[in-house]
């Protein structure tokens, strides 16, 4: 069940981000692009938390391979049907990454701390 909730995330992102944004969303374009990193990294890491370092490398990776898949199929068509190659995509992609996974370690130490706190009290 897991594997299928995350491809289907996985296939709703890749069509996300090969449709142009409507235009009232393009002053937010690098916060939406740091907050869906954030989300996917806290996500994912929740799911599959002792694989957090390839969900890391899998989703930096997937961020720019859409930048540049975005440009090579504006090329292929001849317009600009969506976004475009942007390097500041590609930051923002990282930032939230990053954020989203130290989120991910810092709630999971909390729980552990917690957790240990318990196991004194009743013991």
């Amino acid at each position: 069940m897991k594997a299928i909730s995350v491809a289907f995330l996985f296939v709703c992102s890749l069509i996300g981000f090969m449709v142009r944004l409507p235009r009232i969303f393009h002053h937010y374009d690098k916060v939406l692009h740091a907050l869906f990193y954030f989300a996917a990294a806290f996500i994912l890491n929740f799911i599959y938390p002792k694989r957090w370092y390839l969900i890391t490398a899998g989703l930096f990776l997937f961020g720019v391979m859409i930048e540049f898949f975005q440009e090579f199929s504006n090329k292929i068509v001849g317009r600009t049907i969506h976004g475009k190659f942007d390097i500041q995509d590609i930051k923002y992609n990282t930032i939230g990454l990053i954020i989203g996974t130290i989120c991910f370690f810092t709630i999971q130490f909390l729980i552990q701390m917690v957790s240990e706190k318990n196991k004194n009290i009743v013991a």
